[in-house]
């Protein structure tokens, strides 16, 4: 039993501090965001993360053939690295850090799902419970937020963006853990990101035409790149992963709730952003609807 609490707690420890930076992602992505527009800084981002990946995987000798296996990762770098994280990006520069936060927290929920679906793990009436719980919350932050009356319908878009990352993140983090049966973390998030670094840059580019870049004369800009570069992208989802590969993804999934509770908080502190009562009272449903899809079964 020694071994398995060992792996258990590597697993959670991993998945906690991958929450945790995330939290605070988003209250860094926020103030980039003024300067530099979402795809450009999830290129930014996943240049900055490839190439520390790169240099470990060569270190390691764990280098893979681009050939081998491509599916895997495109679909790990399409679904989890562009479509999610961009529309984390877009959906909090549209909303709020702490509603980035809040909204992506409906994650485990649905990873549920796609667990039961793509790796047969239990669903039972409790998670489904869960599931629609969590959904309510999410209704009531999106449909009550104060924020939305001053701000109209771009922060309706930006929350419902922000629900579309919880749903593709779900689905990457499931893809991750499956794909984890055959390499390891490492070579999962390395390639992953080398996938979503090519499919940003048509992106990125046609973006120029509509937002321009600014502030790359900020030192504190370039150290945000760098921040998310290093520590949210390449870190964070190294921990993921190896804590998904290590846990079984329902449980697993309990430790995102990590995510908005620190991200609520430093977007109050930093920010100055103002928190709501619907807020609380929705995000409050999310998280107790996450915890109850998470917990282990008696059964088990």
């Amino acid at each position: 039993m020694e071994p398995v609490r060992k792996q258990l707690l590597t697993g959670y420890s991993a998945l906690s501090a991958a929450a945790a930076i995330w939290g605070g992602m988003y209250v860094v992505s926020k103030a980039v965001l003024d300067y530099i527009p979402p795809f450009t800084l999830l290129w930014l981002r996943y240049v900055t993360g490839f190439i520390l990946l790169w240099l470990l995987l060569v270190r390691q000798g764990l280098r893979q053939p681009l050939g081998v296996d491509r599916k895997l990762f495109v679909t790990i770098g399409l679904v989890g690295y562009l479509v999610s994280v961009g529309l984390q990006f877009v959906g909090t520069k549209l909303s709020s850090a702490h509603m980035g936060a809040i909204l992506t927290s409906a994650s485990p929920a649905f990873i549920v799902i796609f667990a039961r679906w793509m790796l047969n793990e239990a669903l039972t009436m409790r998670k489904i419970l869960s599931v629609l719980a969590a959904t309510t919350g999410v209704l009531i932050v999106i449909g009550f937020e104060n924020g939305m009356a001053h701000h109209g319908g771009s922060v309706l878009i930006g929350n419902i963006a922000l629900l579309g990352a919880a749903v593709t993140w779900a689905l990457l983090s499931v893809l991750a853990r499956k794909g984890s049966r055959k390499y390891s973390p490492l070579v999962i998030t390395t390639y992953s990101i080398f996938w979503a670094m090519l499919m940003t840059t048509p992106i990125m580019v046609a973006e120029w035409f509509f937002m321009p870049v600014s502030g790359l004369d900020r030192p504190l800009v370039w150290l945000a790149v760098l921040y998310l570069g290093v520590v949210s992208t390449a870190g964070a989802f190294y921990l993921w992963n190896k804590g998904m590969q290590l846990v079984e993804a329902g449980t697993g999934s309990l430790f995102f709730f990590l995510q908005p509770v620190v991200g609520a908080f430093l977007g109050w502190l930093v920010l100055g952003e103002k928190i709501g009562a619907s807020f609380f009272i929705g995000g409050l449903i999310i998280l107790l609807a996450v915890l109850a899809a998470s917990l282990p079964s008696r059964n088990h």
